[in-house]
């Protein structure tokens, strides 16, 4: 079987900065955030189930490097998923990592705009490779869920690798509560209006061992003057829950990421490249409530703390958002503002509108 889904997301934003005693004159941005065309469906059996996911914007295809030979970063997805035993499948191909339960939620399914700052520092994103997965319970209506990952280490579409070592992922959910209607606990908004109360906790480890970009899976390569390629240890913590009822979500996170050596060196050990691993700590907090008539109201507050070796300063980040969903998160109008504050001394605000469509 196939199922055809494309979508697309288009997006304005306007941003003033503010320096002195007044705020600069507004910039505006009309993007085309995303425009993918999704393919999912079972080949042979139920059992083996596929996905294959395509992006079209520049957003989506951009990063070539010698690493993909060049070219567009066209796939997103290609995995298939076997379901060799009661509650057992086995993924292999490219796809997510369990990690973060922010970024494993669809970007067509998102409370706001776009995902948190949290999630773009320090989330660990599609990687290559297999994944084993198994739920089961535990009595009542308790639910534990464990996911674990072996994978390349450096993203998504490299073909000339593996240039560090492999990278392990290992993620267990509970829900105490039993299951989320339709899969609820990976989409945003309580669409479903649990009659319940839902809860997830979970928490994630994941190594990356002689990691060889500068966020792991992402940023520059970290390349010497003479052509090798610095590598160092990186570790990634993720504790996170989601909780759904009666209209009324709540998803908070909690990610740290630490390195053996953070400032990348040239072969002698001592004369820094200028590459320095992305290490710190972030906490983004998130809740919405969803009316009777299908518009949402939501906020957001996100905090980044960086090691002082990177030399990047703290960010606190508030964001107050409206939504109008006419079919789920399927047709939607969305918007948000955003109060984002650096160091404690520079800020901005900028205000997001935009829509999405998808199958």
């Amino acid at each position: 079987s196939v199922k055809f889904a494309p979508r697309i997301q288009v997006r304005s934003n306007s941003s003033w900065d503010y320096t002195g005693d007044e705020y600069d004159s507004p910039e505006y941005n009309f993007i085309v955030r995303r425009a993918r065309l999704k393919f999912d469906g079972f080949a042979y059996s139920p059992k083996l189930k596929y996905k294959i996911e395509l992006g079209l914007s520049n957003r989506d295809i951009s990063g070539s490097n010698q690493f993909n030979r060049n070219t567009p970063r066209y796939i997103l997805d290609a995995v298939i998923m076997w379901n060799f035993a009661k509650n057992w499948e086995l993924w292999a191909g490219q796809t997510k990592l369990p990690g973060n339960v922010e970024r494993v939620v669809s970007s067509g399914n998102l409370q706001l705009i776009d995902r948190s700052l949290l999630n773009s520092r320090f989330n660990i994103d599609r990687d290559l490779g297999l994944q084993l997965r198994h739920k089961s319970k535990l009595g009542g209506k308790v639910v534990l869920r464990e996911k674990f990952a072996i994978t390349q280490g450096e993203g998504r579409n490299v073909t000339e690798g593996n240039e560090g070592g492999l990278q392990y992922t290992a993620r267990v959910e509970l829900l105490p509560f039993g299951t989320f209607k339709s899969k609820g606990d990976y989409v945003q908004s309580d669409l479903k209006r649990e009659q319940s109360s839902k809860l997830m906790l979970a928490f994630t480890y994941n190594f990356n061992q002689d990691a060889v970009r500068e966020r792991g899976f992402a940023g520059d390569y970290m390349i010497r003057t003479d052509g090798s390629i610095y590598a160092t240890d990186q570790t990634t913590i993720f504790v996170d829950a989601m909780y759904k009822y009666n209209g009324f979500s709540f998803m908070g996170e909690y990610a740290k990421r630490t390195a053996d050596n953070e400032i990348a060196t040239e072969i002698d050990g001592r004369t820094p490249t200028g590459d320095v691993v992305l290490t710190g700590n972030a906490l983004n907090l998130q809740a919405g409530y969803l009316f009777d008539n299908n518009v949402e109201i939501a906020g957001r507050f996100t905090s980044v703390n960086y090691e002082a070796i990177t030399n990047a300063s703290p960010v606190k980040q508030y964001t107050l958002g409206f939504n109008k969903f006419v079919v789920g998160h399927k047709l939607k109008v969305q918007s948000d503002l955003t109060f984002t504050n650096v160091d404690g001394n520079k800020d901005n605000i900028t205000f997001r509108l935009g829509f999405d469509l998808h199958f």
